[in-house]
């Protein structure tokens, strides 16, 4: 089979071509580098079976020709970050639908398979712990930007199972929660590989708001193969799937257990919501997901605990964490 990924140079991408290249696939990327490292990638570019393209996905004509080259899409391509969506509002919104919306019209024509990565902020305030993917969404005023990244990613949906709906355009929906590991960057606001880099930089731990926030974290790989038996299950077509690790943690205690396996004498320190991120910036108390969809349909579940996830952090950061001086 011959991949094209969208964003494949980014955390998650880059995961996800390595794992359909070690299974025998060619893969194209599609990434314009504007939050995706070529450096994740560096590695797969001697492999005569990888390609990468430098672009954005709302280029209609090199998206029309990679898709039309490609046999099946996975479209990671996206604004990152709760950073990001806080200083670039505009930006997040339209790289999100266009690109979504070009990627979609393009597999339409050529009527090729395309799963769209989604995501846990769609459930928004929601009260109804755990997340089901059939259940009903709670999204902040318009006044807080916040939710512009939740509402763009909803709008996507809507409009990949509205291709579903007239046309049998065959896609499916991933929503994912946090998700982590190896390569993640800290840039646009990732919570763990800012705790880790800081853990062993002897840095303080910064908790944004009081702490008692909680979330459930996935390692990527795990995440990456629920990503393929998605495209690969025809049962999955026209559906929604919540991947992510069911294990929840508050973000004070995270701090704590990453200090205690870095073996860190960082302090934590607190640091309320608007120092951080500005006016316009709410959050979500619990984000845990139902994964009971996920496992009927693909036979699909976490293996990795947040143990496991954390040393593999701290393992590649200290590898890659540049000589001291």
């Amino acid at each position: 089979m011959r991949y094209l990924i969208t964003g494949g140079c980014g955390f998650i991408g880059s995961h996800l071509a390595e794992q359909l290249l070690a299974a025998g696939h060619h893969v194209l990327v599609l990434d314009d580098l504007s939050t995706g490292r070529y450096a994740n990638i560096e590695h797969l570019v001697a492999e005569p079976r990888f390609e990468m393209l430098v672009g954005n996905v709302i280029e209609t004509q090199l998206t029309q020709e990679a898709v039309r080259d490609s046999d099946a899409i996975f479209h990671l391509a996206s604004a990152v970050g709760v950073r990001l969506i806080m200083e670039k509002p505009v930006q997040t919104i339209e790289t999100i639908f266009q690109g979504t919306d070009t990627v979609l019209r393009q597999a339409s024509r050529y009527r090729k398979p395309v799963l769209l990565t989604s995501t846990s902020e769609v459930y928004g305030k929601s009260q109804s712990i755990p997340f089901r993917e059939d259940g009903d969404r709670l999204e902040g005023p318009t006044q807080m930007h916040r939710w512009a990244y939740a509402c763009a990613k909803a709008l996507d949906e809507f409009l990949a199972l509205a291709h579903w709906k007239e046309t049998r355009l065959p896609v499916v929906i991933a929503r994912l929660f946090n998700t982590v590991g190896p390569r993640q960057t800290g840039q646009y606001g990732m919570v763990i590989p800012n705790f880790v880099s800081r853990a062993l930089a002897g840095e303080p731990l910064v908790v944004h708001g009081d702490g008692a926030q909680t979330r459930c974290f996935a390692h990527v790989d795990d995440i990456v193969q629920g990503l393929i038996l998605l495209l690969e299950t025809p049962a999955a077509r026209g559906e929604v799937v919540n991947l992510g690790a069911s294990e929840e943690i508050s973000i004070l205690e995270l701090a704590q257990r990453t200090k205690a396996l870095a073996n860190s004498n960082s302090e934590i320190r607190l640091a309320p919501y608007e120092e951080v991120f500005g006016d316009g910036f709410e959050d979500m108390r619990r984000r845990v997901p139902c994964i009971e969809k996920a496992g009927k349909l693909l036979g699909w579940a976490p293996r990795r605990d947040l143990d496991a996830i954390l040393s593999d952090v701290i393992a590649e950061t200290r590898r890659t964490a540049p000589p001291k001086p």
